[in-house]
């Protein structure tokens, strides 16, 4: 039999050579284009880590001398006062301007906002060669600039850091690379701790694997925001039963932080929150293979352009997530109806 004649059809050749191209400078960027400058993620996890210790370190100089001039920025949907400090605002500053200094052109996205001109030359340069992290992570990757944002939260619990209530306090980085939380840092200042963690790269050495984290089967114990602890609690003890604790605690980083060392099985949060509180906390929760959700179940990204608003309450856990969110779907509407203004 003779060898059949293949005819390869050039516009469906061309059309595969654009789609492979496409792909090729989704992934790596697009040479000598403004922002597509590719940077090391280590570097960047160490200048993160450094910065986040040095905004808490501001934070914690500020209580230190009194100087928190404490005034309201607004108020929340259900009536909460949101504060604001010299604290907020100096974290913010060590923060953002040292990323801005080292990576000219990274989007960052932070809770707080100013316009003051900046003297650059006034900044220390992070260190990008922390030693803690070079030890903990061994290998390296390079990603175009414009495909990372950096979400900061500079001062987490504000209310609790005007009442004294030092331990809820955090200061917190995420790095998000195309949407998905990456690298997430919180530092707790007054207790000088940090935990950090890339996913499938590296983490802190106190950070537990979530094999070492085994949950109470006999007892859940569930933590929540101070101010909507009794709602909670009494949906609580009706989905997992009347031995359920329920733990009132201030800052999405503190609570979180309990989940992923294993204090509390789940985080419950029924009201709206910002995406800067949760951020860094999600991606330690992936590295340790934990998961964060909203109460109906969906995944939450941070696109830069994506509305900071998460307003389908939050469920972060390390085990039985689906149960988790099984158990709580008959009373969605009972924890809904208590916080509608």
């Amino acid at each position: 039999m003779a060898p059949a004649n293949v005819r390869l059809n050039p516009v469906g050749l061309l059309v595969a050579a654009v789609i492979a191209i496409c792909i090729f400078f989704y992934m790596f960027g697009v040479p000598g284009f403004p922002g597509n400058d590719r940077i090391s993620m280590r570097e960047l996890l160490s200048v993160s880590v450094d910065l986040a210790e040095r905004g808490g370190k501001r934070v914690t100089e500020i209580a230190q001398a009194q100087l928190l001039e404490a005034k309201e920025k607004g108020k929340t949907k259900e009536g909460a006062k949101e504060m604001l400090t010299q604290g907020d605002l100096e974290s913010h500053r060590a923060i953002v301007n040292g990323f801005l200094k080292t990576y000219p052109g990274i989007t960052l996205i932070s809770e707080e906002h100013e316009n003051k001109p900046v003297d650059f030359n006034q900044i220390p340069d992070p260190n990008k060669q922390l030693e803690e992290v070079l030890r903990a992570v061994s290998s390296d990757q390079q990603i175009p600039l414009s495909n990372i944002a950096v979400w900061v939260d500079p001062l987490d619990a504000t209310q609790e850091y005007t009442e004294g209530l030092y331990k809820f306090v955090t200061t917190m980085v995420c790095v998000v690379v195309n949407g998905e939380p990456t690298i997430g840092v919180i530092h707790k200042p007054f207790e000088k701790e940090t935990v950090w963690a890339w996913v499938d790269k590296g983490h802190s050495p106190n950070l537990k694997k979530s094999s070492d984290v085994k949950p109470n089967e006999n007892k859940r114990k569930i933590i929540v925001s101070r101010s909507h602890a009794g709602p909670v609690e009494a949906v609580a003890k009706k989905s997992f039963g009347p031995d359920t604790e329920v733990v009132p605690a201030g800052g999405a980083g503190y609570k979180t932080l309990e989940v992923i060392k294993g204090n509390v099985e789940a985080y419950v949060h029924v009201t709206l929150i910002k995406k800067w509180d949760i951020c860094a906390g999600h991606a330690i929760l992936k590295a340790v293979e934990g998961k964060m959700t909203t109460l109906e179940g969906n995944y939450i990204t941070y696109y830069p352009k994506d509305n900071p608003k998460v307003d389908a309450g939050l469920l972060a856990t390390i085990y039985n997530h689906y149960d988790y969110l099984k158990k709580l779907a008959p009373e969605m509407d009972t924890l809904k109806g208590k916080h509608k203004r």
